[in-house]
């Protein structure tokens, strides 16, 4: 997910998108423990694109308050 569609988004649409990165998340991470993934680097797209969208809900808080 790029920063332009992150931005782009409303809060409620980015508390969903977040649930779902971190289920898809931790089930990749689980298979990886048990057998290699075809392509691991896909682990650290995903814990990107977390920290982008906790980001930016982070700031939209803020900006808020």
């Amino acid at each position: 997910m790029k920063q332009t569609e992150i931005n782009e988004s409303s809060v409620e649409e980015l508390n969903e998108k977040l649930a779902a990165f971190q289920k898809s998340y931790e089930s990749a991470r689980a298979t990886h423990a048990l057998s290699p993934l075809e392509n691991p680097l896909s682990l650290r797209q995903q814990r990107r694109t977390i920290a982008r969208i906790k980001t930016e809900l982070t700031k939209r808080t803020l900006e808020q308050a």
